[in-house]
């Protein structure tokens, strides 16, 4: 069986790094093997004899970079390598590890890069805090400058471990070679668009040393909710499918509930209804088929519908209209205990009043599907949430105070639990940048839920699912191809 992807953090990877030392591994020997992984990339993707430019810096990736350089010059190649800083100055394990290299070393700065095969970037890692300057950023640019294929050491120099923001210029690398596992910076944006493909290697910290940070972060993966996707039966039946309701909005904001509803029914939801308001049904009539219409006025409405108990998933906010009514809507939605999504006008509703959902979905399973914009509206005044400079950390606190999972979409679209659990999406595509794309996403974890799919599962498997429809299709893709996307991505992940 295929295990969950941890992502970890710096902090995280220090600990595992430390926790390997402590049971018997010397450092030099961890950082050995990372040097021999890189320079097997490097081997890979350079022809015999080529030539090879290493830009080290002062701390341990630079000592990787040591290390790499002598075992390429070792096997043919033509290395030059380039320090940043003094040799004298180089302590610990980088300090052992370039002993092993007797040729001449340079300036970091200075190497003629326009002339390389390829460029080793390990000039820092994860440790870096502060804009890079003076020489550091003059090397950095010069390797972006030269057009040459850049091979990151960890992560591309420039890049913030933790939240993938550029410290003032950051190295574009053609690939990347990290160590026991991805860092945040490896599929959170923009750190992902620097790092081209991310090559993880094995250098001997276990797994079970990595969970034994406590790591909580994951790469979005069908690992990582597989076995919770429903698999249908021989005595299945559509009662026991469940039974998702989507609210309308009214006569001319029709199709965004409809768009919801459809995506609900591909993806399993034995029974689906649109619960339109008066106005509305005539226009929901003339487009539904397999999905039901009942009439809703408002929250009274809501209240009487909900009465019946096989309704066990709703989809609130699409179109619904941005007022108080809708907000009456989730507070009627909350009370029914169901299994809830909210998206759009159901979040923009509460613009400057997210105090109102204080811990108000800790007693019903319930998925916020926010973009940038409405999550900075609606926790607007909560600088607690809004501030820290990771959207792992900003989601996580988000899904904390309101009880509920939030999914911040976006290209990087982070998946968090109140519990702390949290996942980083990396299989998006840009063809899903059109309108209903997120409506169709709300149906989708909706009928997942209604299959008796938790909130955190759902959630993360309805985003990947969603995006790997996406995919499929491409160039011209709008959000009335995705429902009909959905069977064929199911039956490559069920098969």
């Amino acid at each position: 069986m295929i295990r969950p992807e941890f992502v970890l953090t710096p902090l995280e990877m220090k600990q595992a790094d430390a926790a390997t030392i402590a049971a018997g591994t010397p450092g030099i020997d961890l950082m050995s093997r990372a040097g021999r992984a890189v320079a097997d990339v490097a081997e890979r993707v350079t022809a015999r004899g080529g030539r090879i430019l290493v830009v080290a810096g002062p701390g341990n990736n630079g000592g990787d970079g040591f290390v790499a350089a002598w075992l390429l010059a070792e096997r043919g190649y033509g290395v030059s390598l380039g320090l940043l800083g003094n040799r004298d100055r180089l302590t610990g394990d980088a300090a052992k590890a370039s002993r092993h290299w007797t040729g001449d070393i340079g300036a970091a700065e200075d190497l003629p890069f326009h002339e390389a095969d390829l460029i080793i970037d390990a000039l820092f890692g994860t440790g870096l805090t502060r804009n890079l300057e003076g020489a550091a950023r003059l090397a950095v640019e010069r390797m972006n400058m030269s057009g040459q294929p850049i091979l990151a050491v960890d992560l591309p120099s420039g890049i913030d471990g933790e939240t993938g923001s550029v410290w003032g210029v950051a190295v574009r690398a053609a690939r990347t070679v990290t160590f026991a596992a991805r860092k945040p910076c490896h599929l959170l944006m923009p750190g992902r668009a620097h790092c081209g493909p991310v090559e993880v290697a094995d250098i001997g910290i276990s797994p079970e040393t990595l969970a034994a940070t406590g790591a909580d972060l994951w790469a979005n993966q069908p690992a990582l909710w597989l076995g919770a996707l429903p698999r249908p039966g021989l005595a299945s039946h559509k009662y026991n499918r469940g039974h998702t309701l989507v609210a309308s909005g009214g006569a001319t904001r029709t199709g965004a509930a409809r768009l919801a509803a459809r995506a609900a029914l591909r993806i399993g939801s034995g029974l689906v209804t649109v619960a339109s308001p008066p106005e509305a049904l005539g226009v929901n009539a003339a487009h539904l088929t397999a999905v039901m219409l009942r009439g809703c006025d408002g929250p009274e409405g809501l209240h009487t519908v909900l009465k019946d108990e096989r309704f066990n998933a709703l989809v609130l906010g699409p179109a619904l209209g941005v007022h108080a009514n809708t907000r009456a809507m989730v507070a009627v939605a909350v009370q029914a205990r169901r299994s809830l999504v909210l998206d759009a006008d159901a979040l923009t509703s509460f613009e400057g009043l997210a105090s109102e959902l204080h811990q108000a979905f800790r007693h019903s399973p319930t998925v916020l599907t926010p973009h940038s914009g409405e999550f900075n509206r609606l926790f607007s005044g909560h600088s607690d949430i809004l501030d820290p400079p990771s959207k792992i950390e900003r989601v996580r606190r988000a899904a904390f105070y309101t009880g509920a999972v939030v999914v911040l979409k976006g290209a990087d679209t982070v998946i968090a639990s109140p519990d702390g659990r949290a996942a980083i999406n990396e299989n998006g595509t840009p063809y899903l940048a059109t309108a209903g794309s997120g409506d169709t996403l709300s149906g989708v974890i909706a009928g997942l839920m209604a299959q008796g799919v938790h909130a955190f599962e759902a959630a993360s498997a309805g985003v990947w699912i969603h995006a790997a429809a996406g995919s499929s299709f491409g160039p011209g893709l709008i959000a009335e191809d995705l429902a009909d996307l959905l069977p064929g991505t199911l039956r490559e992940l069920l098969k």
